[in-house]
């Protein structure tokens, strides 16, 4: 990373979706590196309670390879380090990201300076009804929160894999209007998808 984007890190809050994931997981490591000085860094972790996510933080990441790096760096410091890391259990497939309480989520709004959004599922064969919820609606999750954080600066959004089709060659980066498909259609109402999943699973 650049001087000035280390510096744009600088005590600030982070809240980044899917931390046990790949990339994101790179991310968290490589920003406690780099820049020691970030305020905090909230991790959201699907999990059943504040215990659990810990729990992954520590499993799935902190004492993973991946932090040997950063371990023998700051040596006995490495705890004041990580404990810059706020695991949060929620659900980006859910509103208000799955955070249900409600002072917790009030301090996110007001703290949070950057959200980096990298909760995807890329499995090939991942069951419609989940893969729409946390690929489709997770992004709307995260985009309505980021709207609630009255000190944003940033929301960046890393896509789920494989979302360019069979597309070959040089693609440009282009923004996509709601229903907007790969092939120029206007066909695509994701709530209507949501809606057919709602009655697929009824009837199941």
């Amino acid at each position: 990373m650049g001087l000035d984007i280390v510096q744009f890190f600088e005590n600030k809050t982070i809240l980044v979706t899917g931390a046990t994931g790949f990339l994101a997981k790179i991310f968290v490591e490589k920003m406690l590196r780099i820049q020691p000085n970030v305020k905090k860094m909230y991790v959201l972790i699907r999990a059943m309670d504040k215990q659990a996510a810990t729990q992954r933080l520590h499993e799935e990441l902190i004492q993973k390879e991946l932090f040997d790096i950063l371990r023998e760096e700051w040596a006995e410091n490495f705890n004041s380090i990580v404990e810059k890391l706020s695991p949060i259990p929620g659900d980006v497939s859910c509103e208000n990201l799955g955070v249900h309480d409600f002072d917790l989520r009030s301090e996110m709004w007001r703290e949070i300076d950057i959200i980096v959004s990298s909760a995807a599922s890329t499995k090939f064969d991942e069951r419609y009804d989940i893969a729409l919820a946390v690929n489709a609606f997770g992004a709307k999750h995260v985009a309505e929160f980021a709207a609630r954080c009255v000190n944003i600066k940033m929301l960046l959004h890393i896509s789920t894999a494989y979302v360019c089709g069979n597309m070959t060659g040089v693609i440009q980066e282009k923004a996509f209007s709601m229903g907007e498909t790969l092939n120029g259609s206007r066909k695509l109402d994701v709530n209507k998808e949501k809606l057919l999943v709602e009655e697929l699973m009824n009837e199941l």
